[in-house]
């Protein structure tokens, strides 16, 4: 059998707060959190593990790569999530995604949430 790399099993994050990333995740994108030891917070996505982490020093909580959400109904994620106080930096034009960005909130990425069609 060739080798592979066929699935993600776990995207870690690091953040300057841990707690309010954990809030904002859990509370605010209503994610279900597996557990938490320490500075580590884990996170189910369908099946991938979302590890946020304390970052070691504050330059080391960069920005990372955009993570990309899907939902059956853009629209009706949309409504929800700024009734939960997200705010949306823009609307990509040319695919039925919208940036995420909250008031107040420093994340370490950039979340996207896309339609399925």
């Amino acid at each position: 059998m060739p080798f592979s790399l066929v699935r993600i099993g776990q995207i870690a994050l690091a953040a300057r707060d841990v707690d309010r990333a954990e809030a904002f995740y859990e509370s605010t994108l209503g994610m279900r959190k597996l557990y938490r030891f320490g500075d580590l917070t884990f996170f189910d996505c369908s099946g991938v593990r979302l590890l946020l982490e304390k970052a070691h020093h504050p330059d080391t909580a960069h920005h990372g790569s955009p993570i990309y959400f899907t939902c059956h109904d853009i629209a009706l994620a949309v409504r929800e999530l700024e009734a939960r106080g997200v705010s949306f930096a823009r609307r990509l034009i040319s695919l039925p995604k919208w940036m995420i960005t909250t008031s107040g909130w420093r994340s370490s990425t950039t979340l996207m949430v896309m339609s399925l069609r």
